[in-house]
């Protein structure tokens, strides 16, 4: 976990309440807006306005997968091609050597494998995961968020943050319940 910004030691961020889905979204568009980078929303379901608002940008996992995907057809094949035509080629009923029909299906196993595990562990590696910890976890009432309330976070590491300025900025947008101060 990356540590806070020189100048805001002891603070992880300042997360404000909202009440209802329309409420997050509005405030995200706007914090978005005021050019707020490393900001985070929590909800009790998932809302793809919200992501939106915020500005995120696609996954890389997509492209992680292909290229898994290829590295592992290419290994499998060069593992097929080395093992029956260089190291070890037997010339069994004038077959080819190189018999790329019975190659494939191997090298499509490969493929299916390699990019599975590479889905797993970039998922994995994307969403920092394990982590069984997170300071938004000390905010009173953040266990709400998996019921009834909305959450926005903007992160002490963020380039544009400061403390009282982004309190004020965040107290002042509309039905906000509560600005909260997320510490480590």
């Amino acid at each position: 976990m990356r540590g806070p910004r020189p100048g805001t030691p002891d603070i992880h961020g300042l997360m404000a309440e909202f009440h209802t889905p329309h409420d997050v979204v509005e405030a995200a568009h706007r914090v978005h807006a005021q050019g707020f980078k490393k900001v985070d929303a929590y909800s009790p379901y998932p809302m793809e306005e919200l992501s939106e608002a915020l500005g995120f940008h696609h996954s890389p996992l997509p492209l992680m997968v292909l290229c898994g995907g290829i590295v592992g057809m290419l290994a499998i094949y060069g593992l097929q091609y080395w093992s029956a035509v260089i190291e070890y080629p037997m010339n069994i009923g004038g077959r080819p050597l190189h018999s790329w029909p019975a190659f494939t299906i191997p090298a499509f196993e490969g493929t299916i494998l390699f990019a599975s595990l590479t889905a797993v562990l970039g998922l994995l590696a994307l969403c920092g995961l394990p982590e069984p910890y997170h300071p938004v976890f000390n905010v009173p009432g953040f266990a709400l968020a998996s019921r009834d309330k909305f959450f926005l976070c903007i992160e002490a590491v963020d380039p544009k943050f400061d403390a009282d300025a982004t309190r004020r900025f965040l107290g002042g947008l509309p039905d906000v319940s509560a600005v909260h101060e997320v510490t480590p």
